[in-house]
């Protein structure tokens, strides 16, 4: 079953091309975060305006939520395997699972910007960051960091991570990635790409201590 938002059938019928299989940027993509970082990626729905492509009446997140009937691609998957499970679903937003091998922090963006600047600067272990269309930043960080994120910034002094515009994502949500739009805003991008000594997201302490701190004098 497939989706045809405008050029969505076009993206079907070329799905093969002098006897090889389509490869577009999303498979690509897809294949990397499978194959070489270990992500599971879930192929999610896009939006036009406020029409979203899973096709429900008044679905409350647009563009911005797997496809329920689309499989997930599971970490390990290679660009072959890839391009046929991405065959039935053309045209599919590229999402990562969180909670298997990442939790997420998110913060608005110029939080994140500032702070992702200082640990840079500091030498401080990071992992993979995307900046999103509505002006989120999400940070990679190990998996259980999002359930512990209150106790962790209680313990540092802060005690409402909502206060500080601070928000765990961990098991159960996604995360739109690179080269993939978000609900029809625009595209998610890299402020930190994955690489080989990134991949391998760091435990959420010192992250949090920075977040904490910059977006504090940034409210005050």
């Amino acid at each position: 079953m497939g989706f045809t938002i405008g050029g969505m059938r076009e993206i079907r019928s070329g799905t093969r091309r002098r006897g090889r299989p389509f490869r577009s940027s999303e498979c690509t993509a897809v294949a990397e975060y499978t194959g070489l970082w270990g992500w599971d990626v879930a192929p999610g729905a896009r939006a036009v305006g406020r029409t979203c492509s899973c096709g429900r009446a008044g679905c409350p997140a647009p563009g911005a939520h797997p496809l329920d009937f689309a499989p997930l691609v599971p970490a390990g998957a290679t660009l072959d395997q890839v391009t046929r499970a991405w065959a039935e679903v053309p045209g599919a937003a590229v999402m990562l699972a969180v909670g298997r091998a990442f939790d997420v922090i998110e913060v608005a963006e110029p939080t994140g910007r500032c702070a992702l600047a200082r640990m840079e600067r500091m030498g401080l272990p990071l992992g993979p960051v995307t900046v999103s269309p509505d002006g989120r930043a999400h940070f990679f960080v190990a998996p259980g960091a999002a359930a512990e994120l209150p106790g962790l910034l209680y313990r540092m002094g802060w005690d409402d991570p909502a206060a500080l515009d601070l928000r765990g994502l961990g098991p159960g949500a996604y995360l739109t990635a690179p080269p993939s739009d978000r609900g029809g805003r625009g595209p998610v991008r890299w402020l930190r790409p994955p690489a080989l000594d990134t991949a391998n997201p760091p435990e959420a302490r010192l992250l949090l201590g920075t977040l904490a701190y910059v977006a504090h004098r940034s409210r005050a």
